[in-house]
């Protein structure tokens, strides 16, 4: 179950992770074909259900990409279930206290470190020595993305068996009262996710942040960051078409 996530963490290296919104098995193969270490299917915000989710593994799974999914909510059904259909890593959005992380950890692990129904019906099928080391491989990486959360990141960090915290940057500024928006300059909250950083590097956990741009990607990979998001397919998609229409209507206006 060593996965080219795993193999980019153990090299050290920040790990390039790409995000699978549409429910489309075909988008999500030419995701796949691309150069990323991870693709993570997006059940919350994403336009995709338990089923196509487990398409969208299935068409990603020739590629090597390490597939991961973002759960709806910190509900341990769901952690499981996606877990059994083949995810090697689970995102859990709004993890505000050192309960909701070691209640979202438990869900991702079985006895004695969790409380995970054993039943991999999927991922037994790929893995073979599957029970044996799940515990020991499975990414569980706690959404950081409140005033709150950050208030507690030394607790959330220090939640036994977690893998990692992930900061999303536009639920953060949100809660500071500020304007949504991807890459933030804002002082006050690159501050706060900082401290966020701060707390997965004291307690030895990665940190992970969903970036809009290649360049901020890289800046946060400097800054220390172990796992940085590109935008998402939706927006990518979109970026590269309205790109290309409004260059025609300019060259047509003879702009």
């Amino acid at each position: 179950m060593e996965s080219r996530l795993h193999k980019v963490w153990d090299e050290g290296k920040g790990a390039l992770n790409g995000w699978l919104s549409i429910p489309s098995t075909v988008t999500a193969e030419f995701m796949a074909m691309q150069d990323f270490d991870s693709l993570t299917v997006d059940l919350q915000h994403g336009l995709v259900d338990y089923q196509t989710a487990l398409t969208l593994f299935q068409a990603v799974q020739g590629y090597g990409r390490t597939p991961l999914a973002r759960v709806p909510w910190n509900e341990p059904g769901i952690i499981m279930k996606l877990l059994d259909a083949g995810a090697l890593g689970i995102i859990c959005p709004m993890i505000n206290t050192p309960e909701d992380a070691k209640r979202f950890v438990g869900a991702c692990l079985y006895h004695p470190d969790g409380y995970r129904s054993t039943g991999p019906t999927r991922a037994g099928l790929l893995h073979p020595n599957y029970f044996g080391e799940a515990n020991r491989t499975i990414v569980s990486m706690a959404m950081i993305e409140t005033v709150q959360a950050v208030g507690n990141a030394d607790a959330i960090c220090s939640t036994p068996g977690l893998s990692g915290i992930y900061v999303g940057p536009s639920d953060l500024a949100v809660s500071m009262g500020k304007s949504p928006g991807m890459d933030p300059t804002d002082p006050e909250v690159v501050a706060n996710i900082d401290k966020a950083l701060a707390a997965a590097k004291k307690a030895g956990i990665k940190a992970g942040i969903h970036c809009l741009t290649p360049a901020y990607m890289r800046k946060m990979i400097e800054k220390g960051f172990d796992f940085t998001t590109l935008s998402s397919d939706v927006r990518l998609f979109i970026s590269g078409v309205s790109g290309d229409v409004k260059t025609f209507r300019d060259l047509e206006a003879g702009r």
